[in-house]
């Protein structure tokens, strides 16, 4: 028995930051998925052990059942239909389970991640011997929403294969959850995203459930429909960055120069409204969508001076502007800034030549170098064969 699911990563279109500081956000999902595969054994009385696999990372995580279970037999799973927070003392028992695993220290991490996926497992599987499988296209600590998409496909995979989802298995290729089960999938993941963040805002793992886009504003979600083809090239500059720092240094700078950031903060409001209209508009035609794509391209540069304004860009963001610029096209950094990734837009009218010069010229700086189509399908499920 086997089932697979796959969950997009995302990006910020536009209020990083200033989403923080009462401002409004508009994020996106992208073609860049994170796959998780389910397997049960086909005798499980012979098999005692639940395995995760991380192939990307060629790491292998097991735990004996009887472990898992000793551990946990006061909690009273599965409960996969009721959400439930990871407490405090079920998290130091995570804690000592993931600890027996010696987890290199270079990559220590992952251990949040791995804490996530106990919990998540235990909640909606119970103590059922099983081997999850983890393979991803999206960069790690990059701002595109990895861990969101990690937790994502797990609850998905894990919830498709349970009595709170009613799923048909038999039918081939990629399927799509009907509604409240997206709702369950969200809420499920966003439980695995308090694990491995502490405090998450919810958009990353919104985002990666339920696709296209949506905007954020003061703790509220509106999902935008838009039916324009953006395709963005996605410079991953591996500069690693502290975004816990970051986002102290925006308040810090708030502090010293309230009225200036108050001006700033309600410019990068007015953007991604703006921009979150843009979207939304009809595309007619050619000249239409080149017309909207241009105005994209234009509240882009702006929020990207305003977060130069709030002291979030690095000089490996300034290098990807400089050349992206060389071919009159409008970049910006996504994320918490401080390196991580930027974004550059794509038009439709774009001839292939000159995206491969871009590419070539930021690959030659040692950037790493990602198209993506913006906007696509959330969170799917299939029955192994896909």
């Amino acid at each position: 028995m086997e089932v697979k699911a796959r969950a997009p990563g995302k990006i910020i279109l536009s209020g990083e930051h200033a989403v923080v500081h009462g401002s409004a956000a508009v994020a996106a999902s992208i073609d860049l998925y994170t796959h998780a595969t389910l397997t049960f054994p086909t005798s499980p009385e012979h098999e005692d052990m639940l395995k995760l696999q991380l192939k990307d990372m060629a790491l292998e995580f097991s735990w004996p059942i009887s472990r898992i279970k000793l551990a946990f037999s006061q909690l009273g799973v599965p409960f996969s239909s009721k959400p439930t927070t990871c407490s405090s003392e079920s998290l130091k028992l995570i804690a000592g389970l993931v600890e027996e695993q010696r987890i290199p220290e270079a990559k220590i991490a992952l251990a949040s991640g791995v804490s996530a996926f106990l919990w998540l497992y235990i909640c909606i599987k119970g103590f059922r011997p099983a081997t999850v499988v983890i393979t991803s296209e999206l960069p790690l600590g990059s701002g595109l929403g990895s861990s969101a998409a990690f937790s994502v496909a797990i609850s998905a995979a894990l919830l498709a294969f349970s009595d709170s989802i009613k799923t048909d298995l038999r039918r081939p290729g990629w399927l799509d959850f009907e509604a409240l089960q997206l709702d369950l999938v969200n809420k499920w993941a966003f439980e695995g995203e308090k694990i491995i963040h502490g405090k998450p805002s919810g958009i990353d793992n919104t985002v990666s459930t339920y696709g296209n886009m949506i905007k954020f504003k003061t703790g509220n979600l509106t999902r935008i429909k838009s039916s324009m083809p953006l395709k963005m090239l996605i410079t991953n500059t591996k500069v690693g960055r502290n975004t816990k720092a970051l986002v102290a240094g925006v308040s810090e700078r708030n502090i010293r120069h309230p009225d200036a950031m108050s001006f700033v903060f309600n410019a990068v409001d007015s953007i991604s409204k703006e921009l979150a209209n843009v979207l939304q508009s009809p595309a007619l035609d050619e000249l239409s969508i080149t017309e909207r794509e241009e105005k994209l391209g234009e509240l882009m540069e702006m929020n990207q001076g305003l977060l130069q304004c709030m002291g979030v860009s690095h000089a490996s963001i300034e290098t990807v502007l400089r050349t992206t610029l060389k071919y009159k096209l409008a970049s910006k950094l996504t994320g918490a800034g401080g390196g991580g990734c930027v974004l550059t837009l794509l038009p439709t009218l774009l001839s292939g030549t000159i995206i491969d010069k871009v590419i070539s010229e930021l690959e030659a700086c040692g950037f790493q170098c990602l198209t993506v189509k913006i906007g696509g399908n959330g969170v799917e499920f299939s029955n192994g064969s896909s």
